[in-house]
């Protein structure tokens, strides 16, 4: 029996090996049914059909978070073209931005949706309906013009894609209110699936639970583990992520046992005190990657659930989702800092001086990502891509990219690397230099606090905490349990207490929308 590792040059080959493998198998599960990896590998190449009039072209895909949505993104590959996702509930002006940037060749959209399409300009895009390009054909059965099986055009296709092909583009918050497309290559994304199938034992007998929006890049480590090993996928409805108390037991009875959740889920879990030993019998791993893990809330999970793998992941868009990743081994206080930890297989971690020399052990700097996940830019933005996107100051042999992550690292004695913050959430105050990312570690770590937000009014120089607590709490009650641990000018000047921190469509703190306080006034 040949036991030899597959190799694949583009990530629509390993649905093929999947489907080959499992085709009887259920591959994802929504509120709506489920699909088999045969039935998924159908579909796409139904789907693929409609779009072969162009080759390594962007296609749009405009749909709620669903089965479809994976078909489509899979139909996108086999035709030999890449996926862009974006949030249907994106206002419809920002929407435009981006079909202004991507010029793209074809929309995939539901009937609920195309009328909005309609209100904007999409650039001489083919819009097509879900409906009308997933089910209609049956392409082992027709011909195109030249004679050509129909069947046989797509596989062509497929065969003429390279590693350093985009599969996809995901579109992030641009500091001048313009969308940054992140274009990520083949080569990055089977990268990265292979590892997490290595680091984390992913086989067929796993069962995701997914959380993330799928035009959020931590939905890539759900989507293509699964279709390289052959794991299950259930999509979890967005009521629960609304009410977190019902999560538990959802995921017990769809006996998930793999999470990957931003942290401000796994927070908002173990705040409502429902975990207890004897809850979710499936569950075996927890990995969680987009914000800081504060350890108070990361100790409860640990303590209802002592024997679960835990893991903090650490990467930005630009680099495939995830470069640095840190297996929990150990018991941490409230207030300890996390690691991030080492980079993954295949990638490489630098942290850089402002002098662009390698930062010492123990001195901050910038952390930069090299390797194989580095993304290939921002689509159609070249001068953002040149500044961020760089060569290797280290290196001046050969040519070698690496990312500029614009996040404050450091290296600790035992080799990990530990994140400080962002380099724009650095801050000088009275002659001091300050980084919220330490101050809102602090705030987390206070067994009142349930949750906490960190920002600066530059208008009114003052430091704002904005914090989730059910007990009476006030500024000086704060700043008193906070001086145990940062220095008295890190203290913040303001205190705003909420029900609860608003969220983004992804699960994150909503840090812009608190920002619109400090002008609202």
């Amino acid at each position: 029996m040949n036991t030899a590792e597959p190799q694949f040059n583009s990530a629509v080959k390993m649905l093929e090996y999947t489907a080959g493998r499992f085709g009887g198998k259920i591959a994802i599960e929504d509120e709506n049914g489920m699909i088999t990896f045969s039935g998924l590998r159908e579909k796409s190449l139904n789907m693929a059909a409609a779009l072969l009039e162009t080759r390594n072209a962007p296609v749009i895909i405009y749909l709620p978070k669903s089965i479809n949505t994976i078909i489509s993104f899979m139909g996108t590959l086999y035709s030999g073209n890449y996926y862009v996702p974006v949030d249907v509930n994106m206002p419809l002006t920002r929407l435009e931005k981006i079909f202004e940037n991507l010029k793209p060749a074809h929309i995939i959209t539901d009937h609920a949706h195309i009328d909005a399409l309609n209100e904007i300009n999409v650039y001489g895009a083919s819009i097509h309906t879900f409906s009308n390009i997933s089910e209609e054909l049956y392409t082992s059965d027709i011909f195109i013009s030249d004679g050509q099986p129909l069947i046989s055009a797509i596989y062509e296709r497929i065969e003429s894609v390279t590693d350093t092909d985009p599969i996809y583009i995901m579109y992030t918050s641009g500091s001048t209110g313009v969308p940054k497309g992140v274009t990520v290559s083949h080569r990055g994304v089977v990268d990265y699936a292979k590892w997490v199938r290595e680091t984390f034992d992913i086989s067929e007998q796993t069962i995701f639970g997914t959380q993330s929006a799928f035009y959020f890049d931590n939905s890539i480590l759900d989507i293509y583990s699964c279709l390289y090993t052959g794991a299950k996928m259930v999509i979890i409805p967005e009521t629960f992520f609304m009410y977190p108390n019902m999560l538990p037991e959802y995921i017990d009875q769809k006996e998930v046992n793999t999470i990957f959740w931003v942290p401000t889920v796994l927070i908002n879990v173990a705040n409502l005190g429902v975990l207890s030993g004897g809850m979710l019998p499936h569950l075996k791993k927890v990995l969680f990657c987009g914000e800081v893990m504060p350890n108070k809330q990361l100790n409860i999970w640990r303590k209802a659930f002592p024997d679960i793998l835990y893991a903090n992941l650490y990467g930005p868009t630009e680099i495939t989702d995830v470069c640095t990743y840190y297996i929990i081994d150990r018991e941490f206080e409230d207030n300890d800092p996390l690691p991030i930890g080492k980079p993954c297989k295949n990638m490489k971690a630098i942290i850089l001086t402002e002098e662009e020399t390698a930062a010492k052990s123990g001195e901050t700097g910038e952390l930069c990502i090299g390797g194989s996940g580095v993304s290939l830019g921002y689509y159609n933005n070249k001068d953002i891509t040149d500044r961020v996107f760089i060569q290797n100051p280290l290196n001046p042999y050969y040519s070698e990219r690496i990312y500029r992550t614009g996040d404050l690292a450091y290296i600790a004695e035992d080799g990990l690397i530990m994140y400080v913050g962002r380099m724009d959430s650095q801050i000088k105050l009275k002659g001091n230099r300050i980084e919220l990312g330490e101050i809102e570690n602090a705030v987390k770590s206070l067994p009142i606090i349930e949750n906490a937000c960190v920002l600066f009014d530059t208008e009114n120089q003052e430091i704002t905490a904005f914090v989730q607590s059910k007990e009476n709490i006030n500024a000086r009650k704060l700043n008193l349990e906070l001086k145990k641990f940062i220095p008295a000018y890190m203290l913040p000047g303001k205190l705003i207490v909420m029900d609860a921190l608003p969220l983004t469509q992804n699960g994150k703190i909503d840090r812009i929308k608190l920002k619109t306080s400090f002008t609202s006034k």
